[in-house]
């Protein structure tokens, strides 16, 4: 059977209304790519933000009790605590921090916890060390990190800096010391 060309349906297989794409044309379609990859990557975003508020809500409630399995009485939780010291240049977060009269625990929360999370927690344990000491307050300060994922690796890792780590099990979380003494600060 010959292929024939009809006015409807060119052999070529193009449509007859059909024009070839401009450069201007080009660029739009690429600039809405963009546009919508960006915007999915910023919802992407918001929602690993969540996934961190919910296991900062799930972990601070029952915190405070389970530390009290490791000697530990914490009298308060704060969530979401900042300090910002602009005489000294001192600024960081702090996503949850237990506290009694001498002592202090600065939690990171993350829902993937990895090594450089870690490294970034003991920075911060470092800075409110310093801010500490320049407004009169001798309480020791002690890290623990909680991470809804984090591989054994990562967790090794935090264990050996001294960190207390915090991962879910079941419907409650575990706590697994650090090897050794807990690291002060």
């Amino acid at each position: 059977m010959v292929a024939t060309q009809t006015a409807s349906h060119p052999v070529d297989g193009s449509h007859p209304d059909a024009h070839p794409p401009t450069f201007e044309s080009v660029w739009a379609a690429l600039q809405e790519t963009d546009r919508i990859v960006k915007e999915n990557a910023k919802q992407i975003g918001k929602l690993g933000n969540r996934f961190g508020e919910m296991v900062e809500y799930m972990v601070v409630p029952n915190l405070c009790d389970k530390f009290t399995e490791f000697g530990f009485v914490f009298e308060k939780a704060n969530s979401g605590t900042r300090v910002s010291d602009h005489k000294n240049d001192i600024y960081f977060e702090i996503d949850v921090m237990l506290e009694n009269g001498d002592k202090a625990m600065l939690v990171e929360v993350k829902t993937k916890l990895t090594t450089e999370d870690v490294k970034e927690h003991i920075v911060r344990l470092e800075k409110m060390r310093t801010y500490a000491d320049l407004h009169g307050d001798k309480r020791t300060f002690l890290g623990a990190v909680a991470g809804v994922v984090l591989t054994s690796n990562v967790k090794k890792y935090a264990l050996g800096q001294g960190f207390y780590v915090i991962e879910p099990s079941g419907e409650t979380f575990n706590i697994t010391p650090p090897n050794g003494k807990p690291k002060e600060w």
